[in-house]
């Protein structure tokens, strides 16, 4: 009975033979796969079949790294949103500044062209807050004294007249604005050249067109200048425009709402004006003191006559000898009647030019009195 090992033992081609076999069998595979793509189709079914166990064993992997990874991302998220936000806020700022100086920008170049089209001196100012009375329209500016700024000079923006200056400290000055009740502006209307006065209201929002007929030519719509009758305001600065016009049968004048042309309230920077007015001097004022200046000189003219003439004949009493005292007593007697003769006659044409004049004085009083009565 012969032995035989059982299938699990029984041994086949040497391991030599088998290593040589599938090396060249690997071999030829690579060589046609390479050259004639002969494994194509089974690379394909076989990772067709094999894909479901590698997305099967990656489910663990692909677990811990979503995680991870969506930490990370949370994390991220609120860093950049919290830096976006910090950078949204800063160019939002930086655009409201870029916004406000072109603004403040604009608003100094029509400054600087108004100042250049008026021609006279003007100070800059910067509006720094309004007064505590609620019942008045007025504004502090940074400008007084030191600046030059004087009492009385108009204030302006480059849409027109914005007030007046009432009081004057040294690093500051007050300035009454048109809207005023207690403010008037001398006007115009430049279509028909009506001339008139504007006033504030209660209110402090809308100006008032005072003493303007009834038949007058004035619509909505008109521009009114000033006038530049005050000596104050410059003539032609745009003050308001014509907002409504009530003309009743009752009243001989009409009532003529206006609204301000520049922003009274809205200002920040405003030009205060040195106007120096070219009115001619009151002629009545000027021959009053023209008469008291002549009366002046008339009066000084005897007195340093008369001291002269004194002062020469105690030289010449001086001068002479103490013996012929006695014998030149009746000369100098009769030197002395032409000389007291001729300070007699330089005064009397001085009596008779004050007495000239007193009459033309109480005549120049009386008419002013006259004129001062007509006006009232």
């Amino acid at each position: 009975m012969e032995y035989s090992p059982p299938p699990l033992f029984r041994q086949g081609p040497s391991a030599l033979a088998r290593l040589i076999f599938f090396v060249v069998l690997s071999l030829a595979l690579l060589v046609s796969d390479a050259r004639f793509k002969t494994l194509e189709i089974v690379r394909g079914v076989l990772g067709a079949g094999l894909y479901p166990l590698q997305r099967a064993a990656l489910v663990p992997r692909d677990f811990f790294m979503g995680a991870a990874d969506l930490a990370v991302t949370s994390s991220t998220l609120r860093t950049e949103n919290t830096q976006l936000h910090a950078r949204n806020l800063q160019l939002s700022q930086q655009a409201n500044e870029a916004a406000s100086l072109a603004a403040e920008n604009a608003h100094l170049r029509a400054l600087l062209q108004l100042s250049q089209r008026i021609g006279a001196q003007t100070t800059p100012a910067d509006v720094q807050y309004d007064t505590r009375d609620p019942f008045t329209q007025k504004v502090v500016i940074g400008g007084g004294s030191q600046q030059g700024i004087q009492n009385g000079s108009p204030v302006l923006s480059e849409d027109g007249v914005i007030g007046q200056v009432t009081r004057v400290f040294p690093m500051q000055s007050e300035v009454t604005l048109v809207t005023d009740k207690d403010q008037a502006v001398p006007v115009e209307v430049v279509r028909t050249g009506l001339r008139s006065v504007i006033y504030g209201t209660a209110k402090g929002d809308l100006l008032d067109l005072r003493f303007v007929p009834i038949s007058a030519d004035l619509q909505v719509g008109d521009e009114l200048v000033t006038s530049g009758l005050d000596g104050i305001y410059p003539q032609g600065l745009p003050v308001a425009k014509v907002l409504r016009v009530d003309k009743q049968a009752d009243t001989a004048f009409a009532r003529v709402v206006c609204l301000p042309l520049a922003a009274v309230r809205g200002a920040r920077q405003v030009l205060v004006l040195h106007y120096v007015p070219q009115v001619p001097p009151n002629p009545i004022a000027a021959e009053e003191a023209a008469a008291a200046a002549e009366a002046k000189d008339a009066k000084k003219k005897p007195a340093k006559a008369a001291d002269k003439k004194s002062d020469k004949k105690a030289d010449d009493a001086k001068a002479k000898p103490a013996a012929a005292a006695s014998g030149a007593a009746p000369a100098a007697a009769q030197q002395a009647k032409p000389a007291a003769n001729a300070a007699a006659a330089d005064t009397k044409p001085a009596e008779k030019k004050q007495a000239e004049r007193r009459p033309r004085e109480s005549l120049r009083e009386e008419a002013a009195k006259a004129v001062e009565k007509g006006g009232h």
